[in-house]
């Protein structure tokens, strides 16, 4: 198979997020939550590998006809931001005029911040909160917090999407990524495993949920503070 044959099928790869996106769209209309975030956490499992795999066969060069990246961003803004915030706002888990708050904020400033182009940092973290609702929405059904404890992390988030602080990408930040990827791999087989068992709460997989997604949000801004080996801080 040809190194163009391989770069197309990378492309192929990253458009079956679409069809899961479609599939999580539909359990979502049902209410079948936890089907809707199996479908989500499939998406989020394609979109972890067909990036490092469009690397290696370096699709801009060997499938240029179609655009790798902007492929992903539609992806992306489906998976991550529009279905699960519909989700947040049709379950009802925040109520009345907060729902309509939570989903207003959550797609507004996602939108804005998927056509910044200053959303990447130099060692290729993001700069801002990376629109990563998706996360937060599957502990937040998981957990059910209070209504006004959602509703501060929505703010909070939306807000930090656009504050120079650094989150990390798990596969291409290359400071701590021996502990990054494999923490972010273990996200993932938690958030299946609590949308599998329709999030029982007294599953343990929660808590793995919870300490890993802790983790990924904050270790971009430990990295902003804490000073590399040479002494200085990282940008």
């Amino acid at each position: 198979m040809s190194i163009q044959t391989r770069a197309l099928f990378v492309h192929l790869l990253t458009a079956t997020g679409a069809v899961f996106a479609m599939l999580a769209m539909l359990s979502a209309v049902q209410e079948n939550w936890s089907m809707m975030f199996v479908w989500l956490v499939v998406a989020f499992a394609v979109d972890g590998i067909d990036g490092p795999l469009a690397r290696r066969y370096d699709v801009k060069t060997n499938a240029p006809r179609f655009d790798g990246a902007l492929l992903d961003l539609i992806i992306d803004y489906l998976t991550y931001v529009f279905i699960p915030a519909f989700a947040l706002f049709q379950s009802g888990l925040l109520p009345g005029w907060t729902g309509w708050f939570a989903i207003i904020v959550i797609t507004f400033a996602s939108a804005m911040y998927f056509a910044d182009n200053r959303m990447k940092t130099s060692d290729n973290s993001f700069q801002g909160f990376p629109g990563c609702w998706n996360m937060l929405i599957i502990v937040i059904f998981a957990i059910k917090p209070s209504t006004w404890i959602m509703m501060a992390l929505v703010v909070a988030l939306a807000i930090a999407m656009f504050l120079p602080l650094k989150f990390i990408h798990p596969t291409r930040t290359v400071r701590w990524r021996p502990v990054s990827l494999p923490i972010g791999m273990a996200w993932t087989f938690f958030a299946g495993w609590a949308a599998w068992v329709d999030f029982h709460p007294q599953s343990w997989a929660h808590w793995g949920l919870v300490a890993t997604s802790v983790y990924l949000l904050f270790a971009g801004i430990a990295q902003q503070i804490i000073p590399t080996r040479s002494g200085l801080r990282p940008a």
